[in-house]
């Protein structure tokens, strides 16, 4: 059974940064993508960043691209999130996901399974 943890949420002020982290364990997949959602109060669901199965090929939402960045350290099982110049509408649960059909390209991300989401809070 996959379980996906994250961790590193918080309450920051507009400007600043967080990292977040996604622990994967009881994977029996040996490869798969990572990916990070969000969903806001009153708010579907919505994609904010993939990574490869190999940490090759990301693709970003337009709305972080620039601000955000995916990596991920397999051995470790472990994705992350540095998110910088945060924004009040950055705020969300967060949510890590993992895809181990490993379609190429990243952007055909399927989520299989699913963490239970850490809460960002983004103050102005």
């Amino acid at each position: 059974q996959v379980q996906l943890v994250e961790s590193g949420g918080g309450l920051v002020q507009a400007g600043g940064s967080l990292r977040l982290s996604c622990a994967a364990s009881g994977s029996t997949f040996t490869v798969y993508h990572m990916a990070w959602f969000r969903q806001a109060p009153g708010k579907e669901r919505e994609f904010v960043a993939a990574i490869s199965w190999n940490g090759r090929n990301t693709v970003y939402a337009d709305s972080v691209k620039g601000r955000f960045t995916v990596s991920r350290d397999n051995p470790k099982k472990m994705s992350y999130l540095q998110m910088n110049s945060l924004k009040p509408e950055d705020t969300a649960i967060y949510y890590c996901a993992i895809d181990p059909k490993i379609a190429m390209p990243v952007t055909a991300f399927s989520p299989a399974y699913w963490g239970q989401g850490t809460q960002v809070t983004v103050s102005s």
